[in-house]
């Protein structure tokens, strides 16, 4: 998904698929933003916030957006870093918050990754691990009823992410309000209640047990659009 996409997202959207193209504008400009900048994303503000203008998300975006202007690149990659390579706090790998180091991780992500090449927009992460949350958001953006079903289910991530990045005051915490809002059914209010969640879907593994299968749920979801 390149930029030139964003631009034209919204322009003469049917009534009943206008909720539907809104959502894909949140999570293509999301996508975009929360990756590691690059000169060419810097140069593509005003065509992001564009697109956004007139969605009731927008305001959520500026914080970042104004973040992303305010200094030279250099600046922005290096509070990227910081922030989200070298920090746990900000684990932008979704299944790092509900999966940690366990043997299971290895299943789930080839689970997520299968349902990439399953849907033929996807054969190579370039090296990046499938659940990176700009990865699965341009997914959504593509994909939007096996995307949101996909998030939908990392929902538990994205809202402790959420809830660190408020916690931390970092500009990106508005873009992930904006991502969570576009997820379906009750959201967790408390940090209590994420965990509570947290604990309902993923299984304690237990050593010298087989191992229990990904609770992503993604064969259900494959043979949904078979």
């Amino acid at each position: 998904m390149r930029f030139a996409d964003l631009s034209r997202r919204g322009a003469r959207t049917a009534p009943g698929q206008a909720s539907v193209e809104a959502t894909r504008v949140v999570h293509q400009a999301a996508s975009l933003l929360l990756a590691y900048p690059s000169a060419d994303l810097l140069a593509s503000l005003p065509v992001i916030e564009a697109a956004l203008a007139g969605s009731p998300s927008a305001t959520l975006f500026e914080p970042l957006l104004a973040h992303l202007r305010a200094g030279e690149l250099m600046e922005a990659q290096s509070y990227h870093v910081q922030e989200f390579d070298l920090s746990r706090r900000h684990a932008l790998h979704l299944t790092y918050w509900t999966e940690g180091d366990t043997r299971r991780r290895g299943e789930v992500l080839a689970s997520i990754k299968q349902a990439y090449r399953d849907s033929g927009l996807l054969g190579d992460t370039g090296g990046e691990l499938p659940d990176y949350l700009p990865m699965m958001l341009e997914f959504a953006a593509h994909e939007p009823e096996r995307g949101l079903a996909l998030l939908s289910t990392y929902r538990p991530s994205l809202e402790l992410l959420r809830l660190g990045l408020e916690d931390d005051a970092l500009p990106h915490a508005g873009v992930l309000e904006a991502v969570c809002r576009t997820i379906p059914g009750r959201r967790p209010l408390t940090r209590a209640e994420v965990h509570a969640l947290v604990k309902e879907l993923t299984p304690t593994e237990t050593v010298g047990l087989e191992p229990y299968p990904a609770f992503v749920g993604l064969p259900e979801l494959q043979r949904s659009h078979a």
